[in-house]
């Protein structure tokens, strides 16, 4: 039987071309900088972006942490949304390693406006911390793209005020596809950028840090600061560069699955969908016990986490195909 994971598209294996690169990858030290399948990488991940420089991180959480560190010193503010991923899945490292306060933005809809950061940002008073950094997030956590034109605002607002903007895009491709723009259109709203190349791009690990030639000459030092220098990193990055090449070709197949989705889970009396899916995440609610839904799930071959406050998330990738999302369903009708 086949094992169908939906918890999240973290769990994609690599494809045949990945295992391949990495075999056959040319390497070197990193901490040297002399890699050069890690620099060919961190060359096209900022040209996509638009950006001057780029580094190649273990991880989104170290990207984040990375970014925010070189931009701010210990006990100044950021803005950010109250359930973005650096406040709610990044156990705590702002205060812990950064030693930066937040200031948080509560909407329903997760988004910052630019009244927001107007708001937020302190007065020059000595008793108050420096307000310099606003943090956004594009794909947010919740499965929605932020509108081009609001990013473009916030980030006129918060140079205007004489703070720089650092971009979560984890799943920055799955945003710009919804968005129907380039990454390049998301990427100018924000001085630093980090995105994933696992997730959506099926690398079996990595993130990249993109932006100026001086904050990545800082990133680089905070990296081996925390222990993230690698030395023959051109292994993992040559599964970048088939995610860069190859993977974002093929994200809308997520969407059009987590779609297809959506319009069954919507014929089902009992199914509660929260919205049509915007990339590659469905949510939904069941009239059916939890206990007895992950029990038929599992029986059935198919990993789901369980709910949050009732809600449940499926997260189409590759290795998913609409008919392991028709076994889903079917086990949905059978609890029903």
């Amino acid at each position: 039987m086949k094992t169908i994971d939906l918890r999240s598209d973290t769990v994609t294996q690599p494809i045949d071309e990945m295992r391949k690169a990495m075999a056959c990858a040319e390497v070197g030290d990193d901490v040297y900088m002399d890699d050069p399948t890690v620099n060919l990488l961190q060359k096209k991940a900022a040209e996509l972006l638009g950006k001057e420089d780029a580094l190649f991180v273990m991880s989104g959480t170290m990207g984040n942490l990375l970014s925010i560190m070189s931009q701010t010193h210990h006990g100044d503010e950021l803005i950010t949304g109250r359930n973005n991923h650096i406040i709610t899945h990044e156990v705590g490292g702002l205060a812990a390693l950064c030693g930066v306060m937040t200031r948080l933005i509560n909407r329903p809809d997760d988004m910052i406006y630019p009244e927001d950061i107007e708001a937020a940002v302190r007065p020059d008073d000595i008793h108050e911390p420096r307000t310099v950094l606003v943090c956004l997030e594009n794909a947010l956590s919740n499965g929605t793209v932020v509108p081009l034109e609001v990013m473009q605002k916030d980030y006129e607002t918060a140079k205007r005020l004489g703070l720089n903007v650092h971009l979560d895009g984890a799943r920055l491709f799955n945003a710009a596809l919804a968005l129907n723009c380039d990454v390049k259109d998301i990427a100018a709203c924000a001085d630093s950028v980090m995105f994933c190349l696992s997730k959506g791009l099926g690398a079996p690990m990595g993130s990249m840090v993109c932006g100026s030639k001086k904050f990545i000459e800082r990133v680089r030092k905070n990296r081996k600061r925390i222990g993230g220098g690698g030395r023959q990193m051109g292994h993992m990055a040559a599964c970048g560069l088939v995610a860069l090449d190859v993977m974002t070709k093929r994200l809308h197949e997520d969407h059009d699955n987590a779609k297809y989705l959506y319009e069954k889970l919507m014929e089902i009396p009992g199914v509660h969908v929260a919205g049509e899916p915007q990339i590659s995440m469905v949510f939904f609610s069941l009239d059916a016990d939890e206990t007895a839904f992950m029990k038929t799930c599992k029986e059935a071959g198919i990993l789901m986490n369980p709910s949050d406050k009732g809600m449940y998330r499926v997260v189409t990738h590759v290795g998913i195909e609409q008919e392991d999302l028709d076994v889903l369903i079917q086990c949905i009708r059978q609890v029903l």
